[in-house]
């Protein structure tokens, strides 16, 4: 059978396969192209059209209508970058002979700054997730980590136990792609992490005995993936915010990531080095982070320079 005549999620399948293997991507990246493609094999479907015949103008079509339903730039982005990445796979497959998304122009980039948090907020949180009534320990280690280090929330509650072993001042995280690297750290973060671990181990042991098989992750849970899921700790966070009387709006697991950069820069860290410590392929990306800081500096000046002061005419 032809690759027109195959069923159009077998055209995804095979695709995300392809990704797999070659470019060991990450699950969650999985999910959303199965997201996305799915979705546009839908609308093709409803239009009698497959990917093996669809053309540059369903493609354009199709993002007109993700706007008219409301879909942000970032995700019509996305939706895009998936369809055009299916096509250049079916391309080097001879399933097509060209590629009718490759020209097709996405959203612009908003301009908008990342959300942060202040250095009195982060410690709020800290303090808080030190006095929490349940699982302090492994709590402190949850956020002193991140703060510490920037990690992605799927690289810190997917981490592998052996990396906490030796008292480490380097935590070697895995991130997108597969790709590694060393993250130093902070001395609050390496000691929230030893009083975790030994807690973590007697529990451990304490389950072995029982007949559970050991946990290779830090963070280990009863969950089917077997360490604690990104909704627990998002949910974890939320908690911690309305105990630390920070608005629980401005807390995500992102936003502790965005005031690690910003605080670094802010501290006169380089920015190639925070790049490094975030994980990012492309300094660019990096670059947000020092508009974050002009604008709080702009911020500081407006509000707290006399001369930037209305003059009292009473």
């Amino acid at each position: 059978m032809t690759a027109a005549g195959q069923p159009m999620m077998h055209w995804i399948q095979s695709f995300l396969e392809a990704q797999a293997a070659e470019l060991d991507a990450a699950t969650n990246t999985q999910l959303g192209y199965a997201r996305d493609l799915k979705d546009f094999a839908g609308w093709l479907d409803r239009r009698n059209r497959h990917f093996a015949d669809a053309e540059r103008g369903h493609v354009e079509d199709y993002l007109i209508g993700c706007e008219a339903e409301g879909l942000a730039a970032a995700t019509r982005a996305r939706r895009l970058s998936a369809i055009k990445q299916l096509y250049r796979f079916a391309f080097e497959e001879g399933w097509r002979e060209d590629n009718p998304a490759i020209q097709v122009k996405g959203p612009g980039k908003s301009k908008r700054l990342p959300k942060t948090l202040s250095v009195e907020q982060v410690g709020a949180l800290l303090a808080a997730a030190r006095e929490s009534p349940r699982d302090p320990l492994r709590n402190t280690c949850l956020m002193e980590l991140l703060y510490a280090t920037g990690m992605r929330v799927t690289e810190l509650v997917t981490l592998p136990v052996a990396a906490a072993r030796g008292n480490p001042q380097m935590l070697l995280v895995r991130g997108k792609g597969g790709k590694e690297r060393l993250v130093p750290l902070s001395p609050p973060a390496r000691q929230a992490m030893a009083d975790w671990l030994a807690a973590r181990d007697t529990a451990e042991d304490e389950a072995r005995l029982k007949g559970r098989p050991p946990s290779a992750f830090l963070f280990p849970s009863r969950a089917k993936a077997g360490h604690m899921t990104r909704q627990s700790f998002f949910n974890l966070i939320k908690d911690l915010a309305a105990q630390a009387g920070v608005s629980s709006d401005a807390v995500t697991p992102h936003t502790l990531r965005h005031a690690f950069a910003t605080h670094l820069l802010a501290g006169g860290a380089d920015l190639r080095a925070i790049q490094t410590m975030l994980g990012h392929a492309d300094v660019a990306t990096t670059e947000i982070y020092t508009h974050v800081l002009d604008e709080r500096l702009s911020e500081l000046v407006l509000e707290h320079h006399p001369l930037s002061r209305k003059p009292d005419r009473g």
